[in-house]
């Protein structure tokens, strides 16, 4: 069940009155950004928390008003979800309440309503920015607002503002996931290409390549890798579910827990499995070797997809003993109603092997190397 809307305001990572009044003393940027989709607001707050902004979140024009009071922004970025009249309602109330930030606007360049909602705003003299159009990247997003805020607000007290705005991106590398009976594209594996980056920055920077994607293909399904300590962490899996894009192209993303760390945290990988599912995230065992039994013992499986390791996959085709292991593996998902993907596939012999074995996917340098976003759009998507 995905939620359509969240009530109320909060602040993104600071969350109370004294960290709003601390961020207000230390001369740091705000911004409420008003959308009725959480997952646009949650993208825009990943987008620019690299920057080092405070930011609040609202869904009309009941919650802009205590923000206005409380929080006193420094720009307020309307979506268009919002709609015209309740737009149209909000800008009404920044005028009224004589708001001395920026107004920034987000829709489509030709939309007559996004057009009327702007036109009010500057007729009421308030700042309006120049439209940022949909679709949009966080890289879009953050590169307007860093421009607009950072510059021209109190400045950071104790964050460089170069290292703040040119931190290390994150980069994912992609890999085409291959239907062996069709040889036909069926998804992509993702994996973190930067080294400490935060998974909550990795989901994020999944969830922009996968709109990137989308735009060209439809949905594509991706299935990301994830380590079990960030689920670790207190309030992770709410984090990683309000993430999900509340669009109707989205059709859901598969988490890949490594076998060895979820089968040592078993009850967790399960839970989290459980938890997740209703709000359009699957999980999928990786890497899956020798461990394997511990899987088989379980009498609930709540996981939709085994990867098998590509130890076990290389050279399988002469290999009776890598043979008889991914049948079992396969058994085993089929018997569980998961799907068995194999790993590592370098050679035409092992493709033909594991066909034959009964595996539903495939990937490895046979079909491609893992690439960047942006080659796995030019290439595989054509």
């Amino acid at each position: 069940m995905r939620h359509k809307k969240q009530m109320g305001w909060r602040m993104q990572d600071q969350g109370t009155e004294d960290a709003t009044a601390l961020a207000a003393r230390a001369g740091t940027p705000r911004i409420c950004i008003a959308d009725t989709r959480r997952s646009i607001r949650t993208f825009i707050a990943a987008s620019v928390a690299e920057l080092g902004l405070a930011t609040f979140e609202c869904v009309g024009v009941t919650d802009l008003d205590p923000i206005l009071e409380t929080s006193r922004p420094d720009l307020i970025v309307i979506g268009s979800s919002v709609g015209g009249i309740e737009a149209c309602e909000m800008v009404e109330l920044l005028a009224a309440r004589r708001f001395a930030g920026k107004v920034l606007v987000l829709g489509p360049r030709t939309s007559p309503m996004v057009s009327a909602i702007r036109g009010l705003g500057e007729k009421l003299g308030l700042a309006m920015l120049p439209l940022l159009p949909t679709p949009f990247g966080a890289d879009e997003v953050r590169d307007c607002i860093a421009k607009l805020l950072m510059g021209e607000v109190s400045p950071l007290s104790s964050i460089d503002r170069t290292q703040a705005f040119g931190a290390a991106r994150v980069e994912l590398r992609y890999e085409p996931k291959i239907e062996t009976r069709r040889v036909a594209l069926s998804g992509v594996a993702a994996r973190n290409a930067s080294r400490g980056a935060p998974s909550d920055l990795v989901i994020a920077r999944a969830l922009e390549d996968w709109r990137h994607f989308a735009a060209r293909q439809g949905h594509v399904e991706i299935a990301l890798e994830l380590p079990i300590a960030f689920f670790q962490q207190p309030g992770s899996i709410d984090a990683l579910c309000r993430q999900m894009p509340d669009e109707p192209a989205f059709e859901g993303l598969i988490v890949a827990i490594d076998a060895r760390e979820g089968i040592r945290n078993l009850e967790l990988t399960k839970h989290i499995a459980r938890r997740v599912r209703y709000h359009n995230i699957a999980i999928s065992i990786d890497n899956v070797g020798t461990e394997w039994p511990s899987l088989a013992e379980l009498r609930d499986f709540p996981f939709v997809e085994l990867t098998v390791d590509r130890q076990l996959v290389v050279g399988c085709a002469h290999d009776r003993g890598k043979q008889a292991t991914c049948r079992r593996i396969v058994a085993l998902a089929d018997a569980m109603g998961a799907r068995a993907v194999a790993k590592g596939v370098a050679a035409r012999a092992d493709y033909l092997a594991l066909r034959g074995m009964g595996f539903h996917q495939a990937q490895g340098p046979l079909f491609a190397a893992p690439m960047t976003a942006a080659q796995f759009a030019r290439t595989c998507l054509q």
